[in-house]
């Protein structure tokens, strides 16, 4: 069981960092298309990328 324990771990670590790279995408195309909403945008990117961060890290522990 130890072994599927990483298994799940690293799993864990590429979906959050998959997640993460979605939305800093998604960001940078939204940012693109109207510039003049950056705070907003850049708000909601940051509390989204730090929620799947500690969904990650929550992951993690249990795994």
């Amino acid at each position: 069981m130890e072994g599927l324990n990483f298994i799940g771990a690293g799993l864990v670590v590429i979906g959050v960092g998959i997640g993460i790279g979605q939305i800093g995408g998604k960001a940078m195309e939204a940012i693109a298309r109207q510039p003049e909403a950056y705070g907003k945008i850049q708000t909601a990117m940051l509390i989204a990328a730090a929620l799947i961060e500690g969904i990650g890290f929550a992951a993690l522990f249990a795994a």
